[in-house]
């Protein structure tokens, strides 16, 4: 498998025109590992990866909060995709962290959630999806939305960010003073790399005061075809459909045989 080795990916987002909205704040963005275009899937691009996220919040006493989380990407060249995520919860609660997985299947038209803590995966029915298309290039310039806000849009080109050929786009918003009850102007950025190969972003690093700075990036990347084992729902784990408990009517399934008929 062709291995590059460096940061890539993150939280993109299909309203790059739109200006930065702050990192999980308004306007915010898909999750990372699935097509820039919205519905899509995306076949005969596979690749596996660690997603990093980073998070610096400064608050008003000068003070700053960093967070960083990780999770494990994977897509396969059928367009099923997978998320391994590690869930800690609040140290009041006495729990141990467990294992969140996300198996999106598109082929079977079922996607299962997974949780470590009570092996259960839980199936619901996909959508039909459309085929993946290029993804589109924001128009470059600078417009000036009804609210008052001026959004310029520039772009340094093509290069090989992190081992992989991305487009980049930097989108910078700047709300005038006043508009929001602010004093002074507020400045937006949200600077973008999007691999065309991939149909997905790479690195998108986000700077915003009233949030915080925020990066997101994939590691450790492989264009190679994932395990096929990552796509299917592991042995030990009860599959039961939502809201109905196990042994409940129309109850618990084992692994093994057709996906679940929703009812």
């Amino acid at each position: 498998m062709k291995r590059t080795t460096a940061a890539l990916f993150l939280t993109g987002t299909l309203l790059l025109a739109q200006g930065p909205r702050g990192f999980g704040g308004p306007g915010g963005g898909m999750a990372p590992g699935t097509s820039m275009m919205s519905g899509a899937v995306v076949t005969g691009a596979p690749f596996s990866a660690v997603e990093v996220r980073t998070l610096q919040q400064r608050l008003a006493d000068g003070n700053t909060v960093n967070t960083s989380t990780n999770a494990t990407r994977a897509r396969d060249s059928q367009g099923r995709t997978y998320l391994n995520e590690t869930i800690t919860p609040a140290a009041a609660t006495g729990k141990a962290p467990y294992n969140r997985i996300t198996i999106t299947d598109p082929v079977a038209g079922y996607r299962y959630e997974l949780d470590s803590s009570t092996m259960i995966a839980v199936p619901t029915r996909t959508p039909a999806f459309g085929p993946a298309r290029t993804v589109a290039t924001p128009a470059l310039g600078t417009v000036t939305r009804p609210d008052g806000a001026i959004i310029t849009t520039t772009s340094q080109g093509t290069a090989t960010i992190n081992g992989v050929l991305a487009t980049n786009t930097q989108v910078t918003e700047v709300i005038p003073a006043g508009a929001i009850g602010n004093i002074q102007p507020i400045t937006t950025t949200r600077t973008t790399w999007v691999s065309q190969d991939l149909k997905l972003p790479v690195q998108i690093k986000t700077s915003d005061p009233r949030y915080g700075t925020s990066d997101v990036e994939l590691t450790n990347i492989s264009t190679g075809e994932p395990n096929a084992a990552l796509f299917t729902v592991p042995s030990g784990f009860t599959i039961q459909r939502a809201g109905r408990g196990a042994g409940g009517p129309g109850g618990a399934f084992r692994r093994g045989g057709p996906p679940p008929q929703a009812q």
